[in-house]
């Protein structure tokens, strides 16, 4: 009889304890390990190379050229999984036209960690410059651009659990004609 007592009250503070340990991962799970939305920052380089003058962009020969400006991406993990994502491209859009592209090579974002990645942008100036909004936002001093970009990968945590995820982001660039600067500022959401 002792026993059976011993074996119930056994298995009452067993399950109490997985209920616990349930109720503590759950709590984790929706507060400190929820995803949070990686932070993209993106800084283009060598924009002083680029002249705009009323006759045409003063560096090209024709308009029928394309220009390649230097960029980094800069990626900001705030979450306790490291992310590995595949190649990708980046669409450069200027008022509903596609006008360039931005290859993204495959990387690893570790988990809580920063990555900064070099590439070029491929603008279409001959699209850029038929739009007939171009030479406008020029005189103007600023030109609006956008990107929509998905890296698909592998989210990995504590090296034991993975999951498939991708994230979407879009990222509004102001460039500045006379200060030759830009603002970016991006919004991604990640998807598990």
């Amino acid at each position: 009889m002792g026993t059976s007592r011993g074996l119930k009250v056994c298995c009452a503070v067993t399950a109490i304890f997985i209920v616990m340990i349930a109720i503590i991962f759950t709590i984790l799970a929706f507060t400190v390990f929820k995803p949070k939305d990686p932070e993209i920052t993106i800084y283009p380089q060598g924009l002083e190379n680029i002249g705009f003058g009323l006759g045409g962009i003063s560096n090209l020969s024709t308009a029928n050229v394309n220009v390649s400006v230097a960029m980094i991406v800069a990626i900001n993990n705030r979450n306790y999984g490291s992310f590995k994502f595949k190649n990708a491209t980046a669409f450069v859009n200027y008022r509903g036209d596609v006008v360039g592209t931005v290859p993204i090579e495959q990387a690893r974002v570790p988990a809580h960690g920063k990555l900064n990645i070099s590439t070029v942008a491929a603008f279409m100036m001959d699209r850029l410059t038929a739009n007939a909004s171009f030479w406008e936002d020029v005189l103007a001093g600023s030109v609006n651009l956008s990107t929509d970009a998905t890296m698909h990968g592998k989210v990995t945590m504590f090296k034991v659990f993975k999951f498939q995820a991708s994230v979407p982001s879009r990222c509004d660039i102001s460039l500045f004609i006379q200060s030759q600067s830009v603002e970016s500022i991006c919004k991604t959401k990640i998807k598990l």
